[in-house]
């Protein structure tokens, strides 16, 4: 079809032999062009505001009287789904805005809700304003001239074996991890890790997984979803207690560094009996080294795999240091698992797609990683300790992390305090709350957990203004 003057180029689906619904007669014509243009409006070949072409071109092009076109656009314009008027031609109607439903376009909804909140104090989120765009672009690009061609091909669902040494490398030196090349498993940040782990120990016949109380109840879904069973460890001062370990368990799930969210450090001896139950009962241990690299009062403890490196799946990631939206990630696996987690990969397609990969060994590589991470480490430390100030009491648990913790002493308490947030617009999370514990019982210690990382650079005063205005005035 040409192109129409004064309008759009159409491809209409006219039934110039009767209407779509099989009616015929007079009117038959008319029907089937508004049925074509209702069709092109509804699919959005038609877009809002796009000019239809006139009358009389529109007639002649489709090889039909003008006034079927007059006809089908009239109608069209009494229904609302054209415009027009005298001198100015017809044009396809802006919809009104549609009313959702309940429940309907979930996205949509949670892209609305995180643009009213003035101030987001959630706990495990970096500051992602902060993330080393110019390094990350100079990475990308040279991995893009550098790369050879089979690297861009469909590779070892374990990851690219440049990522995957280097990441060896940094895991050894950085948390005195045991690992070379080929025990490393790069997925698609932790929670990834966990599922692969999961659906892994199922299929070698495990059943139930010990995650610690109280701990990430997304943890807990992500178990369960893979078809094991979960298990509370209780936590205290000395991090998760392993007499709390079940007779029958295939793995227990820990974050010795640092706890979350409790902020404590697992004690020596937990750490001996934890490797010696492992090595004894042939589980395993997955230790979630979140954020290890992040303890601000002296040099961080090293990782628990490094006790049992033929018993515990080392897990690290990016999303803490650099930003949660990479989705990178990595296991560290015993040679005895290593086959049933990469079968995992291979069978939910879970790899990280290579041009990522390889951009992030060059930051490894250049020392990009470990400056970012130094840079975070003594912003972040500042902002922990003008938030112990600020609220003037000690937080609890080693000053560590992206998070602390502010006791309450209540869930109520804690309930009326997110909701005061919430009309305020600052975004808070508690132990009750958000579900960390087990079972969820008003006898349980309650908190916050103030995600003090979170915050851009230039808003972190004014967020720590909000909360501290919250916490003193709030009842």
């Amino acid at each position: 079809m040409a192109e129409q003057p004064g309008g759009l180029d159409l491809h209409l689906d006219v039934r110039l032999d009767g209407p779509r619904d099989g009616r015929r007669g007079p009117g038959a014509l008319g029907r089937s062009l508004e049925s074509a243009l209702r069709d092109g409006v509804r699919s959005g070949r038609l877009p809002p505001g796009s000019r239809l072409p006139g009358s009389r071109s529109l007639a002649a092009d489709l090889g039909i009287s003008r006034g079927t076109v007059v006809q089908a656009y009239t109608q069209l314009i009494a229904e609302g789904w054209l415009t027009g008027a005298p001198g100015s031609g017809t044009s396809v109607a802006t919809p009104p805005t549609p009313t959702a439903e309940p429940g309907e376009d979930a996205l949509a909804g949670r892209s609305h809700e995180a643009e009213t909140w003035s101030v987001d104090l959630r706990p495990g989120r970096p500051d992602v304003g902060s993330f080393p765009r110019t390094a990350w672009a100079s990475a990308v690009r040279r991995a893009l001239a550098t790369a050879p061609s089979r690297d861009l091909d469909y590779g070892d669902p374990a990851g690219l074996p440049v990522l995957r040494q280097a990441i060896a490398g940094y895991a050894g030196r950085a948390r005195g991890v045991r690992a070379h090349a080929g025990s490393v498993i790069v997925v698609g940040g932790f929670s990834s890790g966990l599922a692969l782990l999961a659906r892994a120990l199922r299929g070698l016949g495990g059943t139930r997984i010990a995650t610690e109380d109280p701990g990430l109840p997304r943890h807990r879904e992500l178990v369960r979803a893979a078809g094991l069973e979960t298990a509370p460890l209780a936590v205290d001062a000395g991090g998760a207690d392993p007499a709390g370990l079940p007779v029958r368990c295939a793995a227990a799930l820990l974050t010795p560094a640092h706890q979350h969210p409790l902020g404590v450090v697992l004690a020596p001896e937990r750490r001996v009996a934890f490797a010696g139950w492992a090595r004894h009962t042939g589980g395993y241990l997955i230790e979630d080294d979140y954020d290890g690299e992040f303890r601000y009062d002296h040099h961080p403890v090293g990782a628990l795999q490094a006790l049992a490196p033929d018993r515990v799946v080392y897990a690290g990631s990016a999303s803490k240091a650099l930003a949660p939206g990479m989705r990178l990630g990595w296991l560290i696996v015993p040679r005895s698992l290593r086959e049933p987690v990469i079968r995992a990969v291979e069978d939910t397609g879970a790899s990280v797609p290579s041009v990522t990969q390889l951009a992030f060994a060059d930051l490894i590589e250049r020392g990009e990683y470990d400056r970012h991470i130094r840079r975070s480490r003594l912003v972040y430390r500042r902002r922990r300790t003008e938030l112990a100030r600020r609220l003037s009491s000690p937080l609890p648990g080693v000053a560590a992390g992206l998070h602390a913790l502010l006791p309450l002493p209540s869930a109520e308490r804690e309930r009326r305090l997110i909701e005061a947030g919430r009309r305020a617009g600052v975004r808070l999370q508690g132990l009750h709350a958000a579900g960390y514990w087990h079972e969820p019982s008003g006898d349980r210690p309650a908190a916050l957990l103030i995600g003090y990382a979170a915050p851009p650079r230039h808003d972190w005063r004014r967020a720590l203004e909000a909360l501290c205005a919250l916490t003193t005035s709030s009842t």
